[in-house]
């Protein structure tokens, strides 16, 4: 088994198709279908099921795909190893950040990473929260921040941040005629919220406050990014609900923020990492973020 062989059948099957996957790959179809029976020769097994008109991939194909996806995901973290090692970095931190962390908190903490620990390189992955919490299973990724704790086995969800949810109003909307806006109030207007595919963690918890309210809430569009968000509400779409901190670090001349009436409800940020003691390069990371954290030997402080 080749390289060539991964690669090949990595087209195909993501495809699922030898002509478009031949083109994807830049080759003719006959040693790409060459590739795929050479590989299934050596397996023993057979990939795929091909029709006149459809190719699809076998339960053992399945299985492979996802296999051979790790260990091209294991190989692409070696070549960002070996050129940190060359450059001068002693280690790497892979960070994971789903739901559009607040960039103000995000950037402070980057900033004291490089002040305090220079030699560590880190890298920054922008994923949706089901995939970082398959990749912190799968040693994608060494730490991640989101807005959920529902993580399952094998992860560990710890609160670090925490901000009000509140109103991000276009300048001179009839609400801000509140200092303090109430929720019912508000659903008379269309709203402007995260796509919970897209910002998981924090659709979830912004769904649950709406569903405590009799109204359905008349939703303008549902956007992938807090930035998304506030550039609409500033043209005037409809009212945002979002993380009060990511409204002042906008800073939008047209987007007002205000607080909600009644108790303050706060979104919750956490850090998620594997149920193991961590590296020394991850235990500096995590005490920066907690400053209590001591790991999982000694306990917390």
């Amino acid at each position: 088994m080749e390289f060539r062989h991964l690669r090949a059948f990595v087209a195909v099957a993501e495809e699922l198709h030898f002509a478009r996957a031949a083109e994807r790959l830049h080759i003719e179809q006959s040693p790409l279908s060459r590739a795929i029976k050479e590989l299934e020769s050596d397996l023993g097994v057979q990939l795929f099921e091909r029709t006149t008109r459809s190719t699809r991939l076998t339960w053992a194909g399945q299985v492979f795909l996802e296999d051979v996806r790790r260990v091209r995901a294991a190989l692409d973290q070696a070549k960002v190893n070996v050129k940190a090692a060359a450059n001068g970095y002693r280690g790497v931190l892979r960070v994971a950040v789903s739901d559009s962390i607040v960039p103000s908190r995000l950037a402070a903490l980057l900033a004291q990473c490089r002040a305090e620990d220079p030699e560590v390189e880190i890298r920054l992955f922008q994923t949706p929260l089901a995939r970082q919490l398959k990749g912190l299973r799968t040693d994608l990724y060494d730490v991640g921040f989101a807005q959920s704790d529902a993580v399952g086995e094998g992860l560990v969800a710890e609160p670090v941040w925490r901000d009000p949810l509140a109103a991000a109003v276009p300048a001179r909307h009839p609400l801000l005629a509140y200092k303090r806006i109430p929720l019912e109030e508000m659903l008379r207007y269309p709203l402007v919220l995260c796509h919970p595919e897209a910002c998981e963690g924090c659709a979830r918890q912004i769904e649950r406050v709406l569903r405590k309210l009799d109204a359905e809430p008349i939703v303008a569009d549902r956007v992938t990014t807090h930035d998304m968000l506030l550039a609409l509400v500033a043209a005037g779409y409809g009212i945002g609900l979002t993380n009060a901190t990511h409204i002042e670090d906008f800073r939008h001349p047209e987007v007002v923020a205000r607080p909600l009436a009644g108790r303050a409800v706060m979104l919750t940020t956490y850090l998620l990492r594997p149920d193991s003691e961590p590296s020394e390069p991850l235990r500096h990371f995590i005490e920066r973020v907690m400053p209590g954290f001591v790991g999982s030997q000694g306990g917390k402080v």
